[in-house]
């Protein structure tokens, strides 16, 4: 079933890139971060199935999961991290793709991360 969201990144991608938190956050982040695994796992199923709001759903409680897990590094990033959260998880609901688009791009910039273009 199509529908008209589109998330700004592949789900699939962080997945893949899921285990370099793991350097970053500690080893006492394992927990965690196969809790987010598992959920961004069960949001691409959601989407592949056509259930918007699920995935939406499990796209921003992983993110909720992210950003206590970084809690612990740095409180004040943290919060920032949730209010984000909140903010994409909005424009997800609401179907903004140029909101979710930008808070992903402030996310990506904070978190020091890059996009890979394809050759």
């Amino acid at each position: 079933m199509a529908h008209e969201h589109s998330y700004p990144e592949s789900l699939n991608a962080l997945l893949t890139r899921l285990p370099e938190l793991a350097i970053v956050l500690g080893p006492q982040s394992k927990p965690g971060l196969l809790a987010v695994q598992k959920l961004l796992q069960e949001a691409v199923a959601a989407r592949a199935a056509g259930d918007v709001p699920k995935a939406t759903s499990k796209i921003g409680t992983a993110m909720d999961t992210l950003s206590q897990l970084a809690d612990g590094l740095d409180p004040q990033e943290a919060a920032l991290m949730r209010m984000l959260s909140a903010q994409f998880r909005q424009a997800l609901t609401m179907g903004d793709t140029s909101e979710t688009q930008r808070v992903s791009d402030v996310m990506r910039k904070r978190s020091g991360a890059t996009i890979k273009k394809k050759p």
